[in-house]
């Protein structure tokens, strides 16, 4: 009979207590900090150390509401159209505010931890850039170049690249650079 691992035990205790913990994560802001992650196998997957330098943060969003209004009255637009299509995911929005919220962390990687009938919650895993162990570390001081400032803004993330089509490397996927770009070279 094959023995469970530790994370095995994580993950179902987890997935126990998570509709419990719901009812207190909706009163809390929509950025909260939180000491550690609520997945421990999930961010360890990603990337998360515990160890200075290293924040994790809660983010919840509300589902749905991407769609404009009809018009009602006034002046309207020839087609009575309320498609509003983003191009961006949840996990990619919730990675902007968490970025926005601390301004002087990189976001290194995010996961869902839960839903309910209207958030998302995602956790997202923060590194500073500028604490001494973060450079020394050679896992993880590429994020302290330059060319790693604003990572989620330029859609660098993991769910980033996915939003920006850049996950599928079939060759008669033009997506790379962009998803506009591949629409342009096609005309």
């Amino acid at each position: 009979m094959a023995t469970k691992s530790a994370y095995k035990y994580i993950k179902e205790n987890v997935r126990n207590n998570i509709r419990d913990k719901l009812v207190a994560w909706r009163r809390q802001n929509s950025v909260q900090k939180i000491d550690k992650p609520t997945d421990l196998s999930r961010a360890r997957n990603l990337g998360y150390k515990d160890k200075k330098g290293f924040v994790v943060a809660r983010v919840k969003i509300k589902r749905g509401g991407r769609k404009k209004t009809r018009p009602k009255r006034g002046r309207r637009s020839k087609r009575q159209t309320n498609r509003k299509n983003l191009k961006m995911s949840y996990q990619w929005v919730c990675e902007l505010r968490a970025s926005k919220k601390f301004k002087n962390l990189e976001v290194l990687n995010s996961y869902q931890i839960a839903k309910d009938g209207k958030h998302y919650f995602y956790e997202i895993i923060l590194i500073d850039p500028e604490r001494p162990e973060i450079k020394k570390d050679k896992n993880f001081k590429w994020i302290t170049e330059k060319t790693n400032k604003k990572r989620t803004e330029r859609g660098l993330t993991s769910a980033g690249k996915k939003s920006r089509g850049l996950r599928s490397r079939h060759p008669a996927n033009k997506s790379r650079p962009s998803v506009r770009s591949g629409k342009r070279r096609g005309k």
